[in-house]
């Protein structure tokens, strides 16, 4: 405390919490569209039994700090006190001076509270020991309930695991969906039947499907959009997508690797990062060897790319696909598959122009969407989730992989005007074989009349879904709480 005054910490806590002084000012800060994070994290810092601190991690940008501020928002509309809830961001030059200790004794020493405090912290990484912080302030303060959000961390993982342990819940923040896309930008809502699940398409005849997709044709132009500008809110909300594709080029790319990851990881090279990244874009939805990157990427060493890589995952800017079985022989393993978290961060990063006239960058653009919706969709959950390739026949390959207790599905990307699989395609082998243990499989295709149950007579069926529907659906389920249950 000798480099920062108390008076310097009340002065900045005051600028962070107008609503002390006028309640009505939290108004100007919240958006009216919540997520389903919002949810999740309303029910656990309320709940009347259950007591938990609540972690927010997800990258730059993804609308975690406007979580908080429509929390605050909420309590105070229920009636709790404006001066009991404390919103800080350790992002602060002043704050990140001032341990989570200080900064919570100066808060309480300003005004005579009484009843429950309500404490959010915002980019909780950039202050020492915060997870041992939070632990003490767990067990030691039984009228405390916190919710802190990290971009980037370490030590978010470890801790969760080491203190964290019955204390407190990391909630993964992704960009947002197709779904909330469209809601975000108040679309006209296609009209679906209540709790509509993926796993019931099969069921419906081929006019019902026919008559569901064409519901899904005023959104084609906006799903166009949503791949190029991809689930930021801000940027969503942007009349000017070459800006906000310069602003997600900035501000989620540049600063997380040339800021976050290098003061928050051992990072020696902060070029060969940049590098990487560039390399895992490129590169993003095929087969990774960690030793092919290292040669080309300054002969450095596998190491370093694979201590490079865990970094990149742990800042929410990649997802790792590990290879899985599919109840047969001979499925490669060892190598993962990355997937870039967002694939207009990729759009933004290697500024391909005209790509939406590219099929084929089309088809790895939705291939990383699929496969955030249904990591989004299944997290939580007990599901495993990867991908499956044979090792002697490299082409045979499904893109995703789903592994629960009692269910194992398969999805295949066919983004592409012929979307036909033939009979010797991976997903139609493992479909055809009982003893692979498949219980759904879906097929993602490009046209709004591209649908239907493939051909192949296989043990379990394989539909084909259109992308646009098949991801506004599962986004749609998420958010109405079946998640897990595609």
């Amino acid at each position: 405390m000798a480099i920062v005054s108390e008076e310097q910490v009340v002065k900045v806590l005051r600028q962070y919490n107008p609503w002390w002084r006028t309640p009505s000012a939290i108004k100007a800060e919240s958006k009216p569209q919540k997520r389903t994070a919002y949810y999740e994290v309303l029910k656990m810092i309320t709940h009347n039994t259950l007591r938990r601190f609540a972690v927010l991690s997800g990258v730059r940008r993804v609308g975690k700090t406007t979580i908080l501020y429509q929390l605050m928002e909420r309590l105070i509309d229920d009636g709790i006190n404006p001066k009991n809830i404390l919103y800080v961001t350790f992002d602060n030059p002043i704050l990140k001076l001032v341990n989570v200790e200080n900064v919570l004794s100066i808060y309480e020493s300003m005004y005579p509270l009484n009843g429950t405090r309500y404490i959010l912290f915002d980019e909780i990484q950039y202050t020492d020991n915060w997870e041992l912080w939070m632990k003490v302030i767990y067990d030691s303060r039984k009228d405390i309930r916190l919710i802190a959000t990290g971009s980037a961390s370490p030590v978010l993982e470890k801790s969760s695991t080491d203190s964290g342990t019955g204390r407190w819940s990391i909630l993964k923040i992704p960009t947002m969906s197709f779904y909330e896309y469209c809601r975000l930008l108040q679309l006209d809502e296609p009209i679906l039947p209540d709790q509509l699940r993926i796993s019931q398409l099969a069921k419906m005849s081929s006019a019902e499907l026919g008559d569901l997709f064409d519901r899904f044709i005023p959104l084609q132009n906006h799903f166009n959009r949503y791949l190029m500008i991809g689930g930021f809110p801000e940027l969503v909300l942007s009349d000017d997508d070459a800006y906000a594709q310069r602003i997600l080029r900035e501000d989620v790319v540049d600063k997380v690797i040339k800021r976050d990851v290098l003061m928050l990881f051992n990072i020696r090279s902060p070029l060969l990062m940049e590098k990487l990244f560039l390399y895992l874009c490129m590169t993003s939805t095929e087969i990774f060897n960690a030793t092919t990157a290292a040669k080309e990427l300054d002969n450095t060493s596998v190491t370093t790319i694979d201590s490079y890589i865990d970094a990149l995952r742990m800042s929410n800017l990649i997802y790792i696909a590990k290879p899985m079985d599919v109840g047969s022989k001979g499925a490669l393993k060892g190598r993962p598959k990355i997937f870039i978290a967002d694939a207009a961060i990729r759009n933004a990063v290697l500024m391909i122009e005209d790509v939406l006239s590219d099929e084929t960058e089309l088809g790895t653009m939705v291939e990383i969407t699929v496969y955030k919706h249904i990591a989004s969709f299944f997290q939580g959950s007990t599901a495993q989730i990867g991908y499956f390739r044979k090792v002697k026949e490299n082409q045979k390959e499904v893109d995703v992989v789903v592994e629960l207790p009692r269910e194992k599905i398969l999805c295949e990307v066919k983004y592409r005007n012929n979307s036909h699989i033939p009979a010797s395609d991976a997903i139609v082998e493992l479909c055809s074989d009982s003893s692979s243990h498949v219980t759904g499989a879906f097929v993602v295709t490009k046209r709004l009349d591209d649908y239907g149950v493939a051909k192949h007579k296989t043990h379990v069926p394989i539909m084909r879904i259109p992308a646009l529907a098949f991801l506004y659906i599962i986004g749609r389920a998420e958010a109405e709480g079946m998640n897990g249950k595609l």
